[in-house]
């Protein structure tokens, strides 16, 4: 088990589980995301599907018929960000879009090369692979330092290698989240809960445990203001290392502003823009 030797910082081994979409359409949206980012479905009913690599869940889709789309002022999902764990992975998702889809994007950003799309019911999509940890550039500060720049796309294409799903080790490295104010976003994610800035620039900012580039991003470039409550980002998921990490963040969470809810495999809070985060001991 983990040794937790700061309690108002989380373990270096804290990532980002599961995400969750409210969807408008369930079958389209099942095989967007396993045609054109290459999930696995590993459950599917009536009412939601569940996609992932092999037996591991990193989305999940709910059937939201009779929810509004989301408005242009809504807070929410800027993008859902899996996280490839090759370059030639990154290749075939790069293939598989162009096939399907449209590419939105590619950028170089120093810590990870990344393709950017958006899902049929607007939902931003990452998919990246890093660079290894050790080429990460590092600011006076000890701070990893990221930026955008264009990435030339011929070294990804001699790199893909055909395969039509994502390989074992994809995960969903961090979500990036468009709120209302970073001044809230700071207090519940970096006050409260206990990430720790890496990175920020004008109107965003960028947090993480244990050094990574980033676990949560959040943007206020699109001047969002109405709560999380419509079609799009329905929760995300934040795995903790030991059942005692998992303690220590109930009982800073129950002291804080924010109401914690006991659910089956952990706990969960909705914190600013009313977006909902799930804590659990990752298994």
């Amino acid at each position: 088990m983990t040794t937790q030797t700061d309690p108002d910082v989380l373990p270096q081994e804290t990532r980002i589980g599961r995400t969750a979409l409210r969807v408008e359409d369930l079958d389209e949206m099942t095989g967007f995301y396993r045609d054109v980012v290459g999930l696995g479905v590993l459950r599917r009913s009536e009412t939601s599907s569940v996609l992932g690599v092999a037996d591991e869940p990193l989305l999940v889709l709910e059937s939201a018929e009779n929810t509004a789309e989301r408005h242009s002022s809504a807070a929410g999902l800027f993008h859902n960000a899996f996280r490839v764990p090759s370059r030639e992975a990154l290749g075939d998702a790069l293939a598989r879009v162009r096939d399907h889809w449209q590419l939105g994007g590619a950028s170089d950003h120093d810590v990870s090369e990344a393709l950017y799309l958006t899902d049929p019911e607007g939902n931003g999509i990452e998919i990246y692979r890093d660079f290894p940890r050790e080429e990460w550039p590092i600011d006076a500060n000890g701070k990893v330092r990221m930026g955008t720049y264009p990435l030339d796309l011929e070294p990804l294409e001699a790199a893909a290698t055909g395969d039509s799903d994502v390989p074992v080790g994809t995960d969903v490295g961090h979500v990036h989240l468009e709120v209302s104010s970073l001044e809230a976003f700071r207090d519940f994610h970096v006050d409260v809960v206990g990430f720790e800035v890496q990175t920020e620039m004008p109107a965003a900012v960028f947090v993480s445990a244990g050094g990574y580039h980033h676990h949560i991003g959040a943007n206020t470039w699109n001047h969002r203001s109405g709560p999380a409550s419509e079609r799009g980002l329905s929760w995300f998921e934040v795995l903790l290392p030991g059942t005692g990490a998992l303690e220590v963040l109930r009982t800073r969470l129950r002291d804080s502003q924010y109401t914690v809810t006991e659910i089956d495999d952990g706990i969960s809070v909705m914190g600013p823009d009313d977006i909902e985060v799930r804590f659990r001991v990752e298994t």
